[in-house]
């Protein structure tokens, strides 16, 4: 029988599922994560002796997953900072967003324009962007261990959380730079303000008018609530999409709406957007076996000895200075200064910004941009994933020796953290795990 489907690699995939979810209480024994697993799942799958499929990192179909996958990731981890919440402690999380990520961004930018050869500036600048946001699934141990101090695990949660959507906008405008050097195309730079505009109205007003109606129907008794998870995934989904079709910025779209959701939303928040984060969560496998199955061999080849030095550059000192510098004067233990700035792993919008970069540049800088962003994020991956329970016992213990009064054990109102899809609970940040 024929199907336009499929159905090899539909078959592959919820093989490479099912094997996690059977697997995975072992597997992290041996501290292999999630994303860990996917990818030498990905690689299996489509590499070596057992090659079963074939992708390709040019594919629309693998582009299009991987970008409406960060479209709901967003959403959903805009949505959970919830702002009035934030207000009470927001002096580390603004330290780190607003004084850390564009000194990341800078650093990555520096470090790639002096490492890589025959790179444009606007190039340079785009990969310091790409390689810049945190995903705090890729330790998934330490922000489930109640060991480590509630205020600091909060913390890179709200980092993690919203790090990947301000630098998107750094992204768009860094490739439309490359691209109108590349074209001589004086207008790409202006398309991608103008986009950017478009993307952040939309969001406001699909995020602050869901969730005004939302409250308005529960209040009437006129919305289920067996139904009612599936408010944020709809509004993430539909932002994301009218952006695009107003050629907005559909990330960005997805970004505001989130943030403008939770911040109106007087309801239970963690049962609205409780479907649309697992989905994501599922839908992060699936891109960590297409980074294994399409991105990691391609961008290997391509890898000179500069991409290995910007990746282990990017991963200590473009990271972990900058961390450094946006936490002086906060009374914060040098230990716990260098947990949070080792604690950066590069994750699924890394995953996507790089291809998105590989389709959008021409062939010579895309190949530059993958392979530079693809030892990158395999590195942190691997890195990251083994050293999370390690390093969280041993900050856990480190901390328990202070004093109540040190600022790493403050009191913070709890914001619930990221569901995670490694195979552990969920637990919330408000220091009742």
């Amino acid at each position: 029988m024929s199907h336009g489907l499929d159905t090899g690699v539909l078959a592959i995939t919820a093989a490479c599922i099912v094997l996690w979810s059977v697997l995975s209480g072992r597997l992290q024994r041996f501290y292999i994560s999630a994303p860990i697993a996917f990818v030498v799942m990905g690689l299996a799958a489509t590499h070596g002796p057992i090659a079963l499929v074939h992708f390709s990192p040019h594919s629309e179909t693998i582009k299009s997953l991987a970008e409406v996958t960060l479209a709901l990731v967003l959403f959903t981890d805009a949505s959970r900072v919830n702002i009035h919440r934030l207000r009470a402690d927001i002096g580390l999380p603004v330290r780190l967003l607003a004084i850390g990520l564009p000194l990341t961004i800078g650093f990555g930018t520096a470090t790639a324009f002096g490492i890589i050869p025959g790179i444009s500036l606007w190039v340079a600048a785009s990969i310091g962007a790409i390689v810049a946001p945190t995903d705090a699934a890729l330790g998934a141990a330490i922000m489930s261990d109640t060991r480590i101090p509630n205020r600091i695990r909060r913390l890179i949660n709200v980092e993690s959380g919203l790090n990947d959507g301000i630098a998107t906008p750094f992204v768009n405008l860094f490739l439309a730079g490359a691209v109108s050097t590349e074209m001589a195309h004086a207008h790409s730079l202006s398309n991608a303000v103008t986009a950017l505009a478009i993307g952040a109205g939309i969001g406001i007003a699909v995020g602050a008018g869901g969730g005004w109606v939302l409250t308005q129907v529960v209040a009437r008794g006129w919305s289920a609530p067996g139904f009612r998870s599936l408010v944020a995934l709809g509004l993430a989904l539909f932002a994301y999409s009218a952006s695009i079709e107003a050629h907005g910025n559909g990330f960005v779209a997805a970004f505001i709406a989130g943030m403008s959701f939770g911040a109106v939303v007087r309801i239970d928040l963690e049962a609205v957007v409780e479907f649309a984060e697992e989905s994501g969560g599922l839908l992060s496998l699936l891109v960590w076996l297409i980074f294994g199955a399409a991105m990691l061999v391609p961008g290997f080849q391509e890898a000179h000895w500069w991409d290995y030095v910007f990746a282990v550059v990017a991963l200590t000192l473009v990271r972990m200075v900058p961390v450094a510098i946006s936490l002086l004067g906060s009374g914060l233990d040098r230990f716990t200064v260098g947990f949070v700035g080792w604690f950066g792993p590069r994750g699924l919008a890394s995953v996507v910004f790089g291809l998105i970069a590989y389709d959008t540049l021409d062939p010579t800088n895309g190949s530059r941009v993958l392979s530079v962003v693809t030892v990158t994020i395999a590195f942190s991956v691997l890195a990251h994933g083994v050293s999370a329970s390690p390093l969280a016992a041993r900050y856990g213990a480190f901390t328990a020796k202070l004093s109540n009064q040190k600022p790493e054990h403050q009191a913070t109102p709890g914001i619930p953290t990221s569901a995670n899809m490694s195979g552990n609970s969920r637990k919330t940040s408000d220091g009742k795990d």
